[in-house]
């Protein structure tokens, strides 16, 4: 894909998200910090480029698109920094970095994740869009990122735990987790743009399947790829005695059925009368890269 596309969307989101968080009146020098800390710590910023590759394609206003990118990323923000926790996954590194709870402490890690969480709405209020738009994609992010969605994934998934569950139970995980943040993406960049109902099905089909095929490729390179390239622990899906693609289907299996998953979604772009070029090029990006 144009890596350069990426890479000026991951700056550009930055940017907003940095200068909205030198606006905001400090009252807790130290919460504000690990808010910081948490939100601009890199990253791919996959769900902003998602927001602004579908907005861009069919014509919204790029300034609100900044607000919606960046609604988008403090909620992945929130769960990561939660995920981390001693209470959840437990993790000291996070993109190479020690994890919000180990440069500060636990319950300002709590904190800031609860913070970025309020501020993803606050940003989808502030948005330079019709109120119509903005109540729909308040209700489209709240129920992707709470117990219909991401929330309930990661309660699935810590049910699972040292259990032995079928192909079936991991999707609904995965698709919850995973995908429904990154479904989320895409519907919100196209309520920005007010694409159509049809359009906006073909983009949820689309969605659906790379959403689903991100986290089988995250489940392979917890295998074969290392630490330092991962920017977190390698291997601790396996050391946490997690479910994984790999481990229920094999490497190979599991490689085939992101394959198979992407190229579901390039062929929902296919009924777009728009150029989808730029959400092909990143579809295959999923399944190639290395972190």
């Amino acid at each position: 894909m144009d890596a350069a596309y990426l890479k000026n969307k991951a700056h550009r989101v930055n940017e907003f998200l940095s200068h909205y968080l030198q606006c905001i009146e400090v009252n807790d020098p130290n919460l504000h910090q690990a808010i910081s800390y948490g939100l601009l710590l890199g990253g791919k910023r996959v769900r902003p480029f998602l927001v602004y590759a579908v907005g861009e394609m069919f014509g919204a206003q790029p300034q609100a698109l900044d607000y919606v990118a960046g609604s988008v990323e403090a909620i992945h923000a929130y769960s990561l920094i939660h995920d981390d926790l001693p209470a959840m996954d437990d993790d000291a590194l996070r993109r190479g970095q020690p994890t919000c709870h180990i440069k500060f402490d636990e319950a300002t890690a709590i904190l800031a994740g609860d913070a970025l969480q309020t501020l993803a709405f606050e940003l989808l209020s502030d948005a330079p869009l019709k109120p119509s738009q903005q109540v729909q994609m308040i209700k489209t992010l709240a129920r992707a990122s709470g117990y219909q969605g991401m929330c309930g994934g990661q309660a699935l998934d810590i049910a699972a735990t040292n259990k032995h569950i079928s192909l079936t139970e991991l999707e609904q995980i995965h698709r919850h987790k995973t995908g429904a943040l990154i479904e989320a993406a895409v519907e919100l960049g196209a309520i920005a743009a007010n694409a159509s109902e049809q359009h906006r099905q073909a983009l949820r089909v689309f969605a659906k399947n790379i959403g689903l095929a991100f986290q089988v490729h995250d489940d392979i390179l917890d295998i074969i790829s290392d630490t330092e390239t991962l920017g977190k622990p390698q291997g601790s899906d396996e050391a946490a005695n997690k479910s994984t693609y790999p481990a229920l289907m094999g490497l190979e299996q599991a490689q085939k059925k992101a394959s198979i998953l992407i190229d579901q979604a390039t062929t929902a772009l296919d009924t777009l009368p728009v150029d989808s070029q730029q959400l092909k090029d990143f579809a295959q990006y999923i399944i190639l890269r290395k972190q």
